[in-house]
């Protein structure tokens, strides 16, 4: 197939509901050819341990390493200083500031208590989850923003232990990246496995890496295999597919920066899918013309990305007024969403579904997926009609509290005493019953 090399615009009010409502479908990770090779994959790490990461790093990933490799040490933390330019350092440590203002608001008091009625005093305890783990990739390329965004939230949740878990390099050393982000987010447990084998070894534990109760972040269909295969034995982090992100704007936009913005989550891969929304068929036609001479500054490879992208999976969308925009915008809750509008804020209240909302053209994804201190982990595939940004809470177990005075058992004891004789439930209604005779 050719890539377009000009985005498709389509008019929303021409299509038929299935036609729109096909609009609002993606691309999805197909793992059920994976699940199955994962399998030996797993259960080799939940037998052999260490002997199978190391195995398995050099038949995957044609890495040698000893026992001694998996954990990162502390000179190579050190080291990663040097090894990362000078303005990467500050903006990691600018960064992690700003995620951790962020995240650090998120956090509830301990007890969160009610008085229900006289004598009846109920709630919540929120705790920390006591060990997690950060799943970092690196097929792609290296990604210190990951790092930062699923451990600061753990950090500040005051998770006893957070890990970070990723992929070795060619040369069998961790992303220098990774260790300066890792570092900054307060973390120095840095393993190095990738792919289902990693998550077997957080979830398993084995002679080095530590067993954990939960482990986030994006990664491979072979991670999202492993998530899977291993849910019993450990908590897998909300799932993230394919990048999305949609536009939302009026006539008052500027076509540059539109076009700017629409090719930054475009670029991820060629599963992607971005759209932008707006009810002025001249904006759409301006920006169509701005892509077409500003996807040529970009790699050859991100522009091959680009082009598939707001070509074939998704496009402009010109809807018939801006009411129908936005309805659009909520049919597809997307991942990132921007408004680029004359009255942002008027249009953010009327947005019901996405995983995050920018407000205004000053505000490119970009800047949030790195440094603005939101957190970049979002809910896609449509999943942001039900689901959130990772954030402190996902590192947080709930704890339901209660404590009754004689007074407070006094009011409750007939209506409990009726509930469970109706239920049928002997015991229940025995405990109430049993106990009043005996206080009389």
């Amino acid at each position: 197939m050719t890539e377009p090399t000009r985005p498709r615009i389509l008019q929303l009010s021409g299509l038929d509901p299935s036609a729109r409502h096909a609009l609002t479908l993606r691309g999805a990770i197909d793992i059920d050819d994976v699940l199955e090779r994962a399998k030996p994959i797993v259960e080799a790490v939940r037998q052999d341990g260490d002997d199978a990461l190391l195995r398995l790093a050099r038949d995957i990933d044609g890495v040698a390493l000893t026992a001694k490799d998996l954990r990162v040490n502390a000179a190579a933390f050190e080291a990663a200083y040097d090894q990362v330019p000078a303005d990467v350092v500050d903006a990691i440590a600018k960064a992690a500031r700003n995620i951790r203002a962020i995240h650090e608001k998120q956090k509830p008091e301990e007890y969160a208590l009610t008085t229900v009625q006289p004598g009846v005093l109920a709630g919540d305890r929120y705790l920390p989850i006591e060990a997690v783990a950060c799943y970092v990739p690196r097929g792609k390329g290296s990604f210190p923003s990951v790092t930062l965004m699923t451990a600061i939230p753990a950090v500040v949740a005051g998770c006893p232990k957070v890990v970070v878990i990723t992929p070795p390099g060619p040369d069998g050393t961790c992303d220098a990246g990774t260790l300066v982000a890792a570092r900054e987010a307060g973390v120095d447990e840095v393993y190095l496995s990738g792919g289902a084998q990693a998550i077997a070894a957080v979830a398993f534990g084995t002679e080095t890496v530590p067993k954990c109760q939960k482990v986030v972040g994006p990664g491979s269909p072979w991670v999202v295999a492993g998530m899977r295969l291993c849910a019993d034995e450990i908590a897998p982090g909300p799932p993230a597919g394919p990048s999305e992100s949609m536009i939302l704007a009026d006539e008052a936009a500027d076509p540059e920066r539109v076009a700017l913005d629409l090719m930054i989550e475009a670029e991820h891969g060629p599963d992607s899918t971005t759209y932008l929304v707006t009810p002025s068929a001249d904006l759409a036609e301006a920006v169509a013309e701005r892509v077409v001479d500003l996807v040529g500054r970009l790699s050859e490879q991100r522009r091959d990305y680009v082009k598939t992208v707001l070509g074939i999976n998704g496009g402009l969308l010109v809807a018939s007024d801006m009411a129908d925009a936005v309805a659009f915008t909520n049919e597809f809750a997307p991942e990132h969403l921007q408004i680029a509008a004359s009255t942002p804020w008027d249009l953010a209240g009327q947005v019901t579904n996405a995983g995050e909302i920018l407000l205004g053209q000053d505000a490119p994804f970009s800047m949030a997926n790195f440094m603005i201190g939101v957190n970049a982990v979002l809910p896609t595939g449509g999943k942001a009609c039900s689901a959130s940004a990772l954030g402190v809470m996902d590192y947080m177990k709930r704890i339901s509290v209660a404590h009754l005075t004689r007074e407070g058992y006094d009011a409750l004891a007939a209506e409990t005493e009726a509930f469970a004789r109706y239920e049928g439930f002997d015991a229940h209604a025995l405990a109430i019953t049993a106990r009043n005779r005996n206080a009389s």
